[in-house]
């Protein structure tokens, strides 16, 4: 029917259907499992849709969205370290370096000089917990800073990450921490030599500080924090958190 002028008049709107497309496949608990998966071998999408039936799209929707989901319910700080009643009094700071595709510009800030390659780095603080009569000892991951370039020094992204550690509480790093406030290994003087004492030392000290070795070999046990990273680079700081808290998560 026209209208006054010559618009036609239309009727109520119709109402909202259901949105099209194919209804989700698997259950929130293969979901989950699926990208567990993916974090734990990181494979080809294309290989894990096929174990679960489903397409590389699927794959790649459900590894940013759980992701997301982790990351907000298992949270792990950037700076703040606390220590749990069953800890030891000591943290371990140390950095690890993953191999990174080529990025499209400014290429030498992610070039590694230590690893040879291009790199992406974090910080990782670690602590141990009390160790059960006859058990293991276990670590725990309390903090992992934002990604840095491979190019960035340890002791420039530990200032920059301004962690915040009760006074009280001893801290250890290694040499790349020379000039911080972290209890370091001695170094060696020019023209000159360690003492038998400083060199005892520097033993004592790398038995107590391996625990932060420890702790980063049990994160790269995860394939996608080891191998080189293929995923976009602005996600890279929540993955590395998300596989340290899946860490804590089975080893104490």
């Amino acid at each position: 029917m026209a209208g006054p002028q010559g618009q036609t008049s239309r009727g109520p709107p119709a109402p909202t259907q259901a949105r099209a497309g194919r209804p989700v496949k698997l259950r929130f608990t293969e979901r989950l499992l699926m990208v567990l998966l993916y974090y734990r071998v990181y494979v080809p999408q294309e290989f894990v849709g096929f174990l679960f039936g489903v397409d590389k799209g699927t794959v790649s929707r459900d590894v940013p969205e759980l992701g997301l989901c982790m990351a907000g319910v298992f949270r792990i700080p950037e700076r703040q370290v606390r220590i749990a009643p069953d800890d030891l009094v000591a943290v371990f700071v140390d950095a690890t370096e993953q191999p990174v595709n080529r990025p499209s510009r400014r290429q030498r800030r992610s070039y590694s000089g230590k690893k040879k390659r291009l790199t992406v780095k974090h910080q990782v603080v670690v602590t141990r917990k009390r160790k059960e009569p006859g058990g293991k000892q276990k670590v725990r991951i309390k903090a992992v800073s934002k990604a840095a370039k491979g190019r960035e020094r340890d002791k420039k992204v530990y200032d920059q990450s301004r962690l915040r550690i009760a006074l009280a509480v001893p801290k250890s790093g290694d040499r790349g921490y020379q000039g911080s406030n972290l209890r370091v290994p001695r170094k060696k003087p020019r023209n000159g030599a360690l003492s038998d004492e400083e060199k005892r030392s520097n033993r004592r000290l790398a038995r107590e500080r391996i625990v932060a070795e420890h702790g980063i070999g049990k994160m790269k046990i995860w394939r996608i924090a080891a191998d080189r990273y293929h995923n976009p680079p602005r996600r890279h700081t929540v993955m590395m958190k998300k596989v340290a808290v899946l860490h804590n998560r089975m080893c104490g």
